[in-house]
């Protein structure tokens, strides 16, 4: 019906591209300095610009950092509805930097992880963003539990992980003397860093090469120019207008809408699937007086009969350590507290035959997660089974994050990366992403490249 969304398949490679040294752009709008830690910025007039990112988390600021070292003469600007920049799921997640060990071999996500933690490693090196190579194990606890882990240290060597090796119950007690298995996988290049401040550095990065960044400006239309007096409103025929009437104009758009990205999408005339439903995740913290008891991350086998990987240790560049998370349901798409709820969020999550059928074929699954994240004992069992010693006492309530989980109408994870563009001539001048799924972090500038060929293929900059 003319919609044109299509899903990046593994055997599309970044392209190489010359890249020139970024000059200032000529926008004539406010330009924002983005500190380290606030950033606060509003639009008070109307600007124009060759391409608008929408989205001011982590994937659309390495695509929008991406742009414009590519084309360093076009004039750029992110827009982000919040005060800060990554406030959302760049800023509420574990922190970890993941090393591709999971991902089928040969599949896009492998290869964008693998090349994207290459990448942040060196990113965080270049910028001086400190971050910890903690490394991680993969325990089993269990016999059953062996075959599966062994197959990850295949799947692993497949996908070139540097320095995997199974290891057997002695090894694990010398990396981590309170921990307890069978057999593990151990990851030495897995690490911990803040996303968030990563994020904001390639704003940095984004605005010292001439972009500019308009904070609390919340989309709410794209409308397309149908008559000029002038040759600029030809130039520029996609008018973005903001929550306060806000606007800005633009030849191209791409949207990274994160938790939002289905009902951006809808705007320029695509389909709501896959439907995002927001699935939230609680963390309990331990004690100081028992962080002792972790050294490095500590993960599960992952069991594939399970919508998600279940519950980990993470240990954080300020000491601290991260137990779970569980997850379930977001009743608000922002909602980070446990009796968050959303009306509208919630309507429109049940509303949809995609989430149902999801709930109905892992329902006790569901139960399981639900009943966790309101009983801190409960949690504390699942934990009990790598860390024995761990008890209810050590534990506090911790901080929680709301996954953008991509749902298709038959109830399955969306696991594909998915651009859209809509209809008519707005769809013409518009690129969602839809859906960049874990982990868009570690591989956020690896993803970076294919956004910007794709933007370049459909726009031809």
């Amino acid at each position: 019906q003319g919609r044109s969304v299509f899903r990046v398949c593994a055997r599309r490679l970044a392209r190489n591209v010359t890249r020139s040294k970024p000059t200032a752009a000529s926008a004539s709008a406010p330009v924002l300095t983005i500190g380290r830690r606030h950033i606060c910025s509003r639009n008070t007039g109307q600007t124009e610009f060759d391409v608008v990112i929408v989205g001011g988390g982590i994937v659309g600021l390495a695509a929008a950092r991406e742009l414009i070292l590519r084309h360093p003469q076009l004039k750029f600007a992110v827009l982000e509805k919040e005060k800060e920049l990554a406030t959302h799921q760049s800023g509420h997640n574990s922190g970890v930097i993941h090393s591709g060990i999971y991902y089928t071999p040969g599949s896009l996500k492998a290869r964008l992880c693998v090349e994207g933690l290459d990448l942040a490693y060196k990113y965080c090196d270049d910028n001086n963003i400190p971050y910890r190579k903690t490394g991680k194990l993969i325990v089993a606890v269990d016999q059953e539990e062996v075959p599966r882990l062994e197959k990850l240290y295949e799947r692993g060597q497949q996908n070139n992980v540097r320095g995997l090796r199974l290891i057997g119950a002695e090894e694990i007690r010398e990396m981590e003397p309170h921990c307890r298995g069978i057999k593990a996988l151990d990851s030495p290049n897995t690490g911990i860093v803040d996303w968030a401040e990563v994020a904001r550095s390639y704003g940095r990065n984004f605005q010292q090469s001439g972009g500019q960044v308009y904070t609390e400006f919340e989309v709410v239309d794209f409308r397309t120019t149908t008559e000029s007096k002038g040759t600029e409103g030809i130039k520029y025929p996609v008018t973005i207008v903001g929550q306060n009437k806000q606007t800005v104009r633009a030849r191209y758009v791409l949207s990274c809408g994160g938790l939002y990205s289905d009902r951006l999408a809808e705007k320029s005339g695509c389909s709501r699937v896959p439907r995002i439903v927001g699935f939230r995740g609680d963390y309990l913290l331990l004690k100081p007086e028992k962080c002792h008891l972790v050294r490095g991350n500590i993960y599960p086998v992952p069991n594939p009969a399970m919508p998600f990987l279940g519950v980990h240790f993470t240990p954080r560049l300020d000491g601290s350590v991260w137990l779970g998370p569980n997850a379930v349901l977001a009743f608000k798409r922002e909602g980070y507290k446990l009796l968050d709820f959303d009306f509208k969020d919630t309507v429109d999550a049940l509303g949809f035959t995609g989430l149902r059928k999801l709930v109905y074929k892992n329902l006790m699954f569901g139960i399981g997660e639900l009943w966790r994240g309101f009983n801190i004992a409960a949690q504390v069992k699942q934990l009990q089974k790598y860390v024995p010693e761990l008890r209810v006492q050590d534990v506090t309530r911790g901080p929680s994050g709301v996954r953008a989980q991509a749902l298709d109408e038959e109830g399955q994870l969306v696991d594909d990366f998915v651009f859209d563009g809509g209809v008519g001539e707005l769809g013409s001048r518009m690129l969602h992403v839809r859906n960049a799924p874990s982990p868009a972090a570690t591989s956020s500038l690896a993803i970076a490249k294919m956004i910007a060929d794709e933007v370049q293929n459909k726009f031809e900059l």
